[in-house]
């Protein structure tokens, strides 16, 4: 009888290794892709590439570098000339990697695809499709998953959502998988050293990238100078670090004012705010939201999250009021809301 074939991506770490090892021990053929999305994945192939060899399993690397810039890379650095900051793992989610590998899917003729997310994949009563909180709440990765839409959830797979990263780390030591003790990456893929604002006028040429890399003024929330800035380009709110003030105690960034090239600075009090409306909304537990909903709101990736309630404002946008107050909303980031323990809806932060 032949096997049912499942195409994992292989991002090279010891979560896509093993997501794969656990597919292939349920009796899957389990065919391995790994996206060449920018120029320097050396590394992230040949780790990959080795995964698959130790276990027995076809690899490919796929090249989607020019819809990842057209779309990630580009996204990302507009939103940061525009005084937003992205989520840009958000976006290549939906637009880029589940798209690649369904595609590639289809070519190989597989009935789906897996990741090494630690989440779920859940079926309501009313037959929706959404992602659930992985079973160990310190690895959850459902923030970045709430742009997938049914057609995706559909085909998709998420071994991973029943277990530990030390349990993970466990399996792949016991099937002698050279990824088991390697770090998990933390940086953005495409600006592995973190410096953002070298990034982007780089990328988007200094015409595109206009005053947002120009000099300007740190400012109260009055108006008045208390400095000079490097170029919005470098600041998101809530920052404390890095600002070159000698305030004597210290301040944060609170208002990012693109048109003025002003960064407004404040004190810790001044980040916490109750409400936010967002946009680009992405609806998983229901068809639509109907009047007001109790939920649990998140506001970025490390937020635990917050009880709230969301009301439909407008086509593709709901504004959110949080029962208690939520600190630094930024716009350019996910708001993303949960209802016993499954992702209800989501969209971006737009203040």
């Amino acid at each position: 009888m032949e096997k049912e074939k499942i195409v994992v991506g292989m991002s090279g770490g010891v979560d896509s290794s093993v997501a794969a090892w656990l597919l292939k021990q349920q009796g899957y053929e389990v065919l391995g892709v790994t996206m060449r999305h920018f120029s320097k994945t050396d590394e992230i192939e040949d780790d990959a590439a080795k995964a698959c060899a130790q276990l027995g399993i076809a690899w490919e690397a796929v090249d989607v570098r020019d819809a990842f810039c057209s779309t990630v890379m580009r996204e990302f650095a507009q939103e940061y000339v525009r005084g937003r900051t992205p989520n840009p793992c958000v976006t290549c989610n939906r637009e880029i990697k589940w798209k690649a590998l369904l595609d590639y899917a289809d070519q190989k003729g597989a009935f789906g695809i897996a990741t090494g997310h630690y989440a779920r994949i859940d079926r309501l009563p009313n037959g929706r499709l959404t992602v659930a909180n992985a079973a160990f709440a310190q690895k959850d990765q459902t923030y970045a998953l709430y742009r997938l839409t049914q057609e995706q959830l559909l085909r998709t797979r998420m071994p991973l959502g029943a277990y530990s990263k030390e349990e993970v780390r466990r399996m792949a030591a016991d099937a002698g998988l050279l990824t088991a003790q390697k770090k998990d990456s933390q940086e953005i893929c495409f600006i592995p050293d973190g410096d953002y604002a070298s990034f982007i006028p780089t990328f988007l040429g200094k015409e595109q990238a206009g005053s947002a890399v120009l000099p300007g003024n740190f400012v109260d929330r009055e108006g008045t100078v208390l400095g000079r800035h490097r170029g919005i380009v470098h600041y998101t709110i809530g920052q404390r670090k890095g600002l070159g003030l000698a305030m004597g105690h210290p301040v944060f960034v609170t208002q990012i004012r693109p048109d003025s090239r002003e960064v407004v600075i404040g004190e810790n009090e001044d980040l916490f705010t109750t409400k936010l409306t967002c946009s680009h909304i992405n609806l998983m537990a229901e068809e639509r939201l109907e009047g007001e909903r109790r939920v649990l709101g998140r506001i970025r990736y490390g937020h635990k999250g917050t009880m709230c309630r969301i009301r439909p404002e407008g086509k593709d946008r709901w504004s959110c009021e949080f029962e208690e107050p939520v600190r630094a909303v930024t716009a350019g980031q996910s708001a993303v809301f949960y209802e016993d323990g499954h992702i209800f809806g989501g969209g971006i932060i737009e203040g």
